[in-house]
């Protein structure tokens, strides 16, 4: 499998994805999630000259896998702002737009960036250093019942309360400032066959929370919404039952809630065609090789 800037990035089902997004040479595409750039350089192997490719993303790191290309243009930015950032662009539409969402393996790999339980590292996990509270400042100043709502609806943890009274406890001596402050905070509240999958789920939790993740993927549906064409495509990488859930709903009836609107003669309004009735899974080859594609699921629809 390619990786991209070797170190930072294995693209998920990136033939699958980019299929997805039907290219036409000539047309203008946005990769919301840079990262290490593997799906937009291969979005930019299937564009012609007049083609181009306007990709997202707010870490920095990204920035070291630029593509020196005519075709392409990096925007330093959360992918929620993609209509402000297009309009400054003159593009008034697209022909397809292509998110990979979650984490990416370069996160999760970074030992100093707070976002995964297996290192000793500050407790950060802002996916844009440059700005933002970290998710030491949610444990340490977030109320009891916010960080169990937190918990519960991020996380889908059944003993968020629990969780966060032994946080709260917890901070009442010392600050949770590190992942091993949190590790012990919370030791013993997870039963040991399972305790990687919940802290899996706890720290996934607060990621979400600190960078907004939820009302950032609603905004950028909504901007993807009026910027694309008539026909254009949407692809779709999901990661957990939460970002899955909005993109369906968001497929089926243009929102987030899933709420359908109809017509006067009942017919259903909705802006989009699902191409892909059965969802797109990665196959066992990519499973085996990017432990990271196992949750993956492909969703790809079109402008009506």
């Amino acid at each position: 499998m390619i990786k991209t800037a070797e170190t930072y990035h294995v693209p998920v089902l990136l033939k699958e994805s980019v299929d997805g997004l039907d290219i036409k040479p000539d047309g203008v595409y946005i990769d919301v999630t840079f990262g290490g750039g593997g799906h937009s350089k291969e979005i930019l192997t299937r564009l012609g000259k007049k083609g181009h490719l306007y990709s997202f993303d707010q870490d920095a790191d990204a920035e070291k896998n630029i593509v020196n290309d005519d075709r392409f243009t990096f925007v330093r930015s959360n992918f929620r702002y993609i209509k402000n950032w297009m309009r400054y662009y003159e593009v008034d539409k697209i022909d397809g737009l292509l998110a990979d969402l979650g984490v990416s393996s370069h996160h999760l790999d970074d030992e100093n960036r707070g976002f995964s339980f297996r290192y000793e590292a500050p407790l950060d996990m802002r996916m844009n250093k440059r700005a933002g509270q970290t998710a030491a400042d949610i444990l340490n100043n977030y109320s009891e019942e916010q960080i169990a709502d937190i918990l519960y609806i991020y996380g889908e943890l059944k003993n968020a309360r629990r969780i966060a009274s032994a946080i709260v406890k917890s901070r009442q001596s010392k600050r949770v400032e590190t992942t091993g402050d949190l590790l012990n905070a919370t030791t013993g509240l997870f039963a040991k066959e399972r305790e990687k999958k919940e802290m899996a789920k706890l720290f996934q939790a607060l990621r979400i929370e600190v960078n907004h993740e939820m009302d950032a993927l609603k905004d950028m549906l909504n901007g993807a919404q009026d910027l694309l064409k008539e026909g254009g495509r949407l692809s779709v990488i999901t990661y957990h039952s939460l970002e899955d859930r909005i993109v369906k709903n968001f497929i089926k009836a243009g929102n987030a809630e899933g709420k359908v609107n109809q017509d006067f003669f009942g017919r259903i309004e909705a802006p989009f065609r699902a191409v892909n009735n059965k969802i797109v899974v990665p196959d066992e080859s990519e499973q085996e090789s990017n432990p990271r594609s196992r949750s993956a699921k492909l969703r790809i629809a079109e402008k009506i």
